[in-house]
């Protein structure tokens, strides 16, 4: 990776931090010592940091340039999850808004059959597609609830985010997705009525959910991927 790279990857990781609520442009002039209106440039791709500028950003966030990798697998640098077989396990908000998942991100890496992710087709939008492929999460008992039994507590759910449109996988059978409900992650079947995301569970017992959708907003932006597999613990 070399340091436009480098550079440009940060400035996409500030920007998901501060959509995701976690950081604003005050508290990181605040952090670094760089003035907001510098910070603002940089963020909004009018200027470039210097090496030095963007190491004092790095460690005011935490962050190493492995964190702006894909990550890692215990074999080494790794980026194509379809051929390798390898998934990494993340958190609900890394599914939600990590293009590229971070090495210190993943929790486990699953290893799964390559063959088993090589025949999954799949449907994404332009702005979707730049992102790493799959990934996969843990579902608590709480979050599983609307979801029995089809989702066990515990179980992990294997995202395929370039599957991000409302379209059937299979016919007469609902897709299962990983949707963004305000900064969570849901486990639901969605359907598209009078300008709302309607995120609908298996459990009849639990109650429907809306997201409004504006008229100019893309529906996929709310859909983080397809379920294509789960792993329920027995």
């Amino acid at each position: 990776m070399n340091f436009s790279q480098m550079h440009e990857r940060l400035r996409l990781e500030l920007l998901r931090r501060i959509q995701r609520g976690t950081l604003s442009v005050s508290l990181l002039a605040r952090q670094s010592g760089f003035g907001q209106a510098h910070l603002s440039n940089f963020l909004h791709g009018r200027r470039q940091l210097s090496m030095e500028a963007m190491d004092r950003i790095l460690a005011a966030q935490r962050l190493t340039v492995a964190d702006l990798l894909p990550a890692l697998s215990q074999a080494g640098f790794w980026s194509d999850n379809e051929e390798s077989g390898a998934v990494p396990l993340v958190s609900h908000a890394t599914a939600l808004f990590e293009p590229i998942v971070r090495a210190s991100a993943v929790q486990l890496m699953l290893h799964l059959p390559p063959k088993a992710l090589q025949t999954v087709r799949p449907r994404a939008s332009n702005v979707r597609r730049p992102w790493q492929r799959f990934v996969a999460v843990r579902i608590s008992a709480a979050e599983a609830l609307p979801m029995e039994p089809l989702v066990l507590p515990e179980a992990i759910a294997l995202i395929d985010r370039h599957y991000n449109v409302l379209l059937p996988y299979r016919p007469s059978r609902p897709n299962l997705y990983a949707v963004r409900y305000g900064s969570h992650l849901r486990l639901r079947y969605v359907e598209f009525q009078s300008g709302r995301l309607i995120l609908r569970p298996h459990n009849i017992a639990f109650p429907l959910e809306l997201i409004e959708v504006g008229p100019e907003e893309p529906r996929g932006d709310w859909l983080t991927g397809r379920i294509a597999l789960i792993l329920n613990e027995v």
